[in-house]
């Protein structure tokens, strides 16, 4: 049986928000809305208001008669990612303490289940989106609208990044995502409890496991930052 109109644009919604946190689609690249229409089924109604929820997400960056990018990783971007991370971390989980249902406290337990059987696998895409998932659900416990979009915006670079932090091959990696799983136990184990002060203070550490690496892996020497190159005046997607 074929998918209807709504359910290819959500299939579409769904699969462009997961390509662009597996980095399948890279950093700053520009989307080919002829391909993106062909390869979901959609005409260029429903694919528009995909890329405008996308827009509003800051998964991609819109541009007047240049179309759609997938939001770059500039220096100031990853400067300020570097920066508010903490700080956006410990005031979400702090509010996740106190605001938590037992329903959502439950689908946290689920997604760390799912994260725990992506550390055993060698599935990093799965890594990578499950511990997106289970930080997510945190933000959505806070449940402020202030916080919100700022949690949104960084998960999706942390995401990105941590393709590398989850990869198998990742060199001396394997005790830090091992205690990153543990400290996401203790994160859940805080919040059903309403530790406020806890789970942000294990919000933070649970920040540090990761910073040094990721900041290694963005800043070896070297290497050159996606800026998000424009497109090509023919139409083509071109990659940054």
């Amino acid at each position: 049986m074929s998918k209807g109109p709504t359910t290819r644009k959500q299939h579409c919604l769904d699969d462009l928000r997961t390509r662009i946190l597996t980095q399948d689609l890279e950093p700053g690249v520009y989307l080919d809305e002829t391909l993106i229409a062909e390869r979901y089924d959609i005409s260029r109604p429903p694919l528009r208001e995909v890329l405008n929820q996308l827009a509003g997400e800051e998964y991609v960056v819109l541009h007047q008669n240049r179309g759609a990018q997938v939001a770059p990783m500039t220096h100031k971007t990853l400067r300020n990612f570097f920066v508010a991370a903490p700080m956006i971390y410990a005031a979400v989980g702090r509010l996740a303490a106190q605001h938590a249902t037992p329903a959502q406290i439950a689908r946290l337990k689920d997604a760390q289940r799912l994260f725990r059987t992506a550390i055993r696998s060698a599935d990093i895409p799965c890594r990578a989106l499950m511990n997106q998932r289970f930080h997510a659900i945190i933000g959505e416990m806070a449940d402020n609208e202030f916080l919100m979009p700022s949690l949104r915006r960084l998960l999706i670079d942390h995401t990105r990044i941590g393709m590398t932090f989850f990869h198998p091959r990742a060199e001396g990696l394997d005790e830090q995502r091992r205690l990153a799983a543990d400290q996401h136990d203790r994160l859940i184990a805080l919040i059903e409890s309403g530790d406020a002060d806890g789970v942000a203070d294990l919000a933070v550490a649970h920040w540090e496991l990761s910073r040094a690496e990721i900041q290694r892996f963005v800043t070896p020497v070297g290497m050159t930052i996606p800026l998000g190159q424009e497109p090509a005046r023919t139409g083509d997607a071109t990659a940054a």
